[in-house]
């Protein structure tokens, strides 16, 4: 695997080469409630998926990239999800927040690219993504809904898109994730890496992914989702 913290050369499909993981991505986040939801623990699930194979993982917040980076050397998305007041985007919406994470330690600037409200007073999405190109030397990884917002993202520069949000927004909100036709629909149309990301619950769904095209998967309640699990298991079992 290519060194997450070589130096950005000039082109773009050299950078592209050189950080975007394939195959396997870790997500490792907790709800705030949770006592998982500690920069030593994240870190701790992060070296673990690192160790056991995984390509690269996805942090929230500063505080859990710099935990992370301390452990691991394999290539980190990084976001901030950040609720701003009358913006419906929330993953890593304005340049200072990607700047944050950056200086933590990631690799890869993940950030809301649905076509939804951006911060008033805010960089619009193809200026975000010029001013994290030119300003920080990061790659950046747009997480969309619909294949208008994927296109739209390519067109803006994004160096790869993921399926992240389809499931999570008003324009998407009857269909569930993983979302397969959107995820096929990407890979056909645009020239950039694709990365499924978004309700995958076991191995095959992963391997389905992979199948239908995506460079790579993001897998995160499902291996990491402690919480998420128990409470499922509960819900069933004290029925």
């Amino acid at each position: 695997m290519p060194d997450a913290r070589c130096p950005i050369p000039h082109s773009q499909f050299a950078m592209i080469n050189c950080q975007i993981p394939t195959g396997l991505i870790v997500s490792c986040q907790a709800p705030a409630d949770s006592p998982l939801h500690d920069p030593i623990v994240i870190a701790a699930m992060a070296r673990t998926a690192i160790n056991r194979g995984a390509s690269g993982v996805r942090i929230d917040t500063p505080a859990h990239i710099a935990a992370v980076r301390k452990q691991v050397s394999a290539p980190i998305i990084g976001i901030w999800k950040q609720q701003l007041p009358g913006c419906e985007i929330y993953i890593t919406p304005r340049f200072e927040d990607a700047r944050a994470i950056a200086a933590c330690g990631a690799d890869i600037i993940a950030v809301d690219a649905t076509l939804r409200n951006r911060p008033a007073g805010g960089e619009d999405l193809k200026t975000l993504i010029a001013q994290i190109h030119s300003e920080l030397g990061k790659l950046v990884m747009a997480d969309v809904d619909t294949i208008e917002a994927a296109i739209a993202a390519a067109q803006a520069g994004a160096d790869t898109v993921a399926t992240t949000l389809f499931g999570y927004t008003p324009q998407t909100e009857n269909f569930s994730p993983p979302g397969f036709d959107l995820l096929a629909e990407m890979v056909e149309k645009l020239k950039v890496p694709v990365i499924c990301e978004g309700g995958i619950a076991g191995p095959e769904m992963a391997k389905k992914a992979l199948d239908l095209g995506a460079a790579a998967v993001v897998v995160g309640a499902d291996i990491t989702g402690i919480d998420i699990k128990v409470t499922a298991y509960k819900s069933v079992i004290e029925k």
